[in-house]
């Protein structure tokens, strides 16, 4: 899935529209990632550029991602240099993936100079880089010293080198008889000769061809016929017409399952029933697309990461206790053998003398009154050893009922931290993860931090419509599982939970009505979407109204009780989009 020279290649064609464009804001969400807006005179434009190792494109978007609440040192440079640009020309050399764009800018001395910015889209080698009117690095989103690379510098002040290029042929221009001469000259597996052969070339891509050319068997190049050959030539050249004429297919695979593997310009037949494809109206929308979700998913994933380790310690530490109280209990359970024990001294004093390490007695608690050997304390009178007896009976007893309520109250902290897990799992802004953090905080798992400036105000429920048109309202977090729950909603309202699985609180908004099945029926699948059982089916859904739901005093932030519920069985939609009122769009901040 990696972004290849060809797929950068129509992507250059589409951003050709934005030459003349002038540069309006510049904002770097992400340590390896900047976004430039501009303007033309039509409409305005995003341009997303990542230097990730895994997820380095170029490409406009639609997207506005989070910004932080500083600016970084190279967003604050590019601002200054760019800033009021326009942009002259959008260049690629052959088909390496290296996209320069070009701009007209005003220096400080208030001189036009062109400077240009370098997408180098290379796996773990991405890098974005400004270039000055003289072939100078101005900076770069990554610095490579001597102790990195000692092929190829990347700082201030160094003269711009481009990335060390293999001599391979580009399939835009090359000749079949030129593609037939340097295939048959390497053996080996088709695609692998492909990739070492041609520029510009994916794996993916060069399984497709060779899918194609063998008809979907495996192709070696010392064993390929003839007739292989011309199949290979025509995909190639079928593969060139499209991206000049830009009629391109732009195709994303992913799993029956949704999870995306891979993406091309043109159809992928390869995977055969393995896969399910979907076509994309453009290649910016294909890779907008393809990671925004990866995107989200590892930024969050980076930001919650001091959540996540604490949150599994808490949990493992938590079972390691309950299972230790729980054998401490079972230990418990004999305590009756211990107090029978004390009895039976009590009634054999006369027969027990201080000093004796253990007496043998008649247990009348038995029917046939069998012989009983109790250990003693040579060092206590017969009547100090019955109460020694006594003493560790009650001394059990008291800690039966203590452990019972710590085990108890341990479990409920398991379910608490069950559902605190859930929702970080679910979080997709930073406001989430503060509001997540300040719960914490009142719980005493974490250290209240003091926040400069006002405290991250909690963003409204979840709003949905179903199709009857009744108001669905999801809570994002327990604390506002519980002001939706218990204050915000109407007694007659309708209340939903996954059964027995972590999840969000979900409310009907009736009006007093009775909504039609088919309301609780939706209700219940964004209910299990938004829940541990977000990728199962058949998920069990509790529903009752609002006022037969309770919450124990003392509870953790979240739990409640009910009764008078029924159950349903949905299974979650893959998109709730299509229930939203209105779509939260995240803040851009500085």
């Amino acid at each position: 899935m990696a972004l290849d020279g060809a797929f950068l290649y129509a992507v250059k064609n589409e951003m050709e529209c934005l030459i003349g464009a002038r540069v309006e804001k510049i904002h770097q969400p992400a340590r390896d990632e900047i976004i430039i807006s501009m303007r033309t005179r039509e409409s305005g434009y995003k341009v997303l550029i990542s230097a990730s190792a895994d997820r380095a494109r170029v490409h406009l978007t639609e997207i506005q991602p989070e910004n932080p609440k500083v600016p970084p040192m190279f967003c604050m440079l590019l601002r200054k240099r760019l800033g009021s640009g326009r942009l002259l020309a959008i260049r690629q050399d052959g088909l390496e993936r290296v996209l320069c764009l070009d701009f007209s800018c005003i220096n400080e001395l208030g001189d036009v100079v062109k400077l240009t910015l370098a997408c180098e889209i290379m796996g773990r080698y991405s890098n974005l880089i400004l270039i000055d009117e003289n072939g100078r690095i101005v900076d770069s989103i990554k610095r490579v010293d001597s102790e990195m690379s000692s092929k190829r510098l990347v700082l201030p002040g160094v003269m711009y080198e481009a990335p060390p290029r293999d001599e391979r042929l580009n399939f835009l221009c090359c000749s079949q008889d030129e593609l037939r001469v340097v295939l048959k000259a390497k053996p080996g597996a088709l695609p692998k000769v492909l990739l070492g052969c041609l520029e510009g070339v994916s794996p993916v891509l060069a399984r497709e061809w060779a899918f194609y050319a063998g008809r979907g068997a495996d192709c070696h190049t010392e064993t390929m016929t003839e007739d292989m050959y011309d199949r290979l030539c025509y995909a190639i050249a079928r593969t060139r017409e499209m991206l000049i004429k830009k009629q391109c297919h732009y195709t994303i695979a992913s799993t029956k399952e949704g999870q995306l593997k891979d993406f091309s310009f043109l159809p992928l037949h390869q995977y055969g029933a393995l896969m399910v494809t979907k076509e994309m109206p453009s290649a910016c929308a294909l890779l907008d697309h393809f990671y925004a979700q990866r995107d989200k998913d590892a930024r969050m994933k980076q930001r919650a990461n001091d959540l996540f380790r604490l949150l599994v310690q808490t949990t493992e530490r938590t079972v390691r206790r309950i299972s230790s109280q729980t054998e401490e209990l079972m230990q418990c359970g004999e305590k009756d053998s211990i107090r029978r024990k004390a009895d039976l001294i009590s009634a054999n004093l006369y027969r027990i003398k201080k000093g004796d390490t253990e007496a043998v007695l008649e247990d009348f608690y038995e029917p046939d009154c069998p012989q009983l050997t109790i250990e003693l304390d040579p060092r206590l009178t017969p009547a100090q050893n019955a109460q020694r007896y006594y003493s560790a009976y009650k001394k059990a007893c008291t800690a039966e009922k203590i452990l019972a309520e710590q085990i108890s109250a341990g479990k409920e902290e398991l379910l608490y931290l069950d559902s605190v897990l859930d929702v970080l799992t679910r979080a997709e802004t930073e406001n989430d993860l503060e509001q997540l953090r300040l719960e914490l905080a009142e719980q005493s798992y974490v250290k209240a931090i003091r926040l400069k400036g006002k405290a991250p105000k909690s963003l409204p429920p979840m709003e949905y419509v179903s199709s009857d048109g009744y108001t669905i309202l999801v809570g994002r977090n327990n604390k506002q599982n519980d002001k939706l729950t218990l204050k915000d909603a109407e007694k007659l309202d309708i209340w939903l939970h996954t059964q027995n699985i972590a999840g969000s609180h979900t409310i009907i908004r009736t009006h007093g009505e009775e909504p039609p099945l088919r309301t609780i029926i939706e209700a219940a699948s964004l209910e299990a979407y938004h829940s541990k059982a977000q990728t199962s089916s058949q998920v069990p859904v509790d529903y009752c109204l609002v006022k037969y739901v309770k919450k124990p005093a003392g509870a953790k932030p979240g739990m409640v009780i009910f009764s008078n519920q029924h159950t349903v069985y949905v299974t979650p939609p893959a998109d709730p989009s299509a229930f939203r009122r209105e779509k939260m769009h995240d803040r851009e901040t500085d």
